[in-house]
């Protein structure tokens, strides 16, 4: 799979638990910080829960 760049653009504030993890889990945790990760159907899942948060690049 492809590599994707995945951008915390919202805050955490006032975010479900569930949702607070999972940006933890994805390395985010501050406005306009970036991770590059490889695709998998387990990070496309993770995505897709906190999509609202995020902006996802493919490279």
């Amino acid at each position: 799979m492809g590599k994707v760049v995945i951008t915390q653009k919202r805050s955490l504030i006032k975010r479900p638990m569930k949702q607070r993890l999972t940006m933890k889990a994805l390395g985010l945790g501050k406005i306009n910080r970036s991770v590059e990760k490889d695709m998998t159907p387990q990070l496309a899942g993770m995505i897709n829960k906190v999509q609202h948060l995020v902006e996802v690049k493919e490279l």
